[in-house]
């Protein structure tokens, strides 16, 4: 692999806490982008960690040149915990790179930074190396073939949940991006991603796709129209009071080495809407939301993976699939019109021609007032009916 910072103390931070690890080898250091270019080139690794900002040439740039020549080849972007390091880390994202980890920072000494480097970084780099040999063979790994589950009992659906991790921001931007505007399920979503990024992936996602999207916070309604999306080192929940279904946030333990993760949600909005849980899992490390898909079947819920060949990583969404849980295993390019399919035969509507014809109910709508206030989302009111 290829490390590239300008700063030595970092680059060799970073080569010495990889170079430790008997299945990983640095084949070169670049101090910028421009360097970078020129030694993927000779040295043609298998992944690039590579530096956001750099002089001569910066991260965004680089990734740019790099994936000219070597479109698959795999780049961890190396960015500060920052508002501007969240911006350009999103942007490289949205033009390939295939993960993010941020800087160590305030850890207090030099093996505690060597000690988050090797948690973050040593899994994303092995992961990635892994799917790029396994999407380069002629000859793919053998799997097992997934359990076959049984149907789901065909409730209503309710709410969508939608599980990422690595690869995520973009496999979630392609999926609501393609939802149409009049999509009838809350929808809530776990993407393991750190503080300042959550706030402003959110707000990159509301401004490209149809529904509302912010950042959850603790007490938001969870209501046809709107995305929440949890927030950075918080496990987001649902919880349902008065006939209202609201987001709860904790900092409890983390599961799967990760908060926000998955399984909590996914194992709270079954118990507030039981078979009426649709749970998406989309490309991902690990095995974050396995345990919530099992829950989510065992009561009739719907589970939906992303399948390998369109996953950056088939680490989630794999897991599913091989623990048998998945009802469906679905391309990318497909997944949005089947979510569309699922949320038309909820029986919800979300109105959006500025009507008042029905109450916002959290899948309890008919026709009358239940106490939760009607919500205008810009100058759309937001009304859910029964057909």
């Amino acid at each position: 692999m290829l490390v590239v910072d300008d700063s030595a103390l970092l680059w060799r931070l970073v080569s010495d806490v990889l170079g430790s690890a008997d299945d990983v080898e640095v084949c070169g250091a670049a101090v910028d982008g421009l360097d970078a270019v020129e030694k993927v080139e000779a040295l043609d690794p298998d992944v690039v960690v590579l530096d956001v900002e750099m002089p001569n040439l910066d991260g965004l740039g680089a990734l740019s040149r790099i994936h000219e020549s070597k479109p698959r080849l795999p780049v961890i972007m190396f960015s500060t915990l920052t508002e501007r390091g969240a911006t350009t880390t999103l942007k490289a994202l949205s033009r390939g790179a295939s993960d993010y980890v941020a800087k160590p920072t305030g850890t207090g000494s030099l093996a505690a930074s060597k000690a988050t480097v090797a948690e973050q970084l040593l899994p994303r780099v092995r992961a990635l190396a892994g799917a790029r040999k396994v999407v380069g063979s002629t000859a793919p790994a053998a799997r097992p073939a997934p359990v076959p589950v049984a149907a789901a009992q065909g409730a209503r659906p309710r709410v969508l949940v939608v599980a990422c991790s690595t690869g995520g921001p973009e496999a979630l931007s392609t999926v609501l991006r393609g939802l149409p505007p009049g999509f009838a399920l809350p929808v809530v979503v776990a993407q393991h991603m750190p503080p300042v990024f959550t706030t402003q992936f959110a707000q990159r996602l509301d401004s490209i796709c149809p529904l509302t999207v912010t950042e959850a916070a603790e007490g938001d309604v969870v209501e046809p129209g709107r995305v929440l999306v949890a927030p950075g080192d918080y496990h987001l929940r649902l919880s349902r009071s008065a006939g209202v279904v609201r987001a709860t946030l904790d900092q409890g333990p983390k599961e799967n080495f990760c908060r926000p993760a998955a399984d909590p949600l996914i194992r709270s909005a079954v118990s507030v809407y039981g078979a009426g849980v649709v749970v998406l899992v989309l490309t991902g490390m690990g095995s974050d939301g396995r345990e919530g898909c099992r829950s989510a079947s065992l009561v009739g819920g719907r589970v939906v993976v992303q399948d390998e060949a369109s996953s950056v990583v088939w680490g989630m969404p794999g897991a599913v699939a091989q623990a048998g849980l998945a009802h469906e295993v679905l391309p990318l390019n497909a997944i949005s019109a089947r979510l569309a399919t699922l949320a038309a035969a909820s029986g919800l509507r979300v109105n959006t021609n500025g009507h008042t014809n029905g109450a916002v109910t959290n899948g309890t709508a008919n026709g009358t007032t239940t106490g939760l206030p009607r919500t205008a989302f810009g100058s759309d009111r937001v009304d859910v009916i029964r057909r």
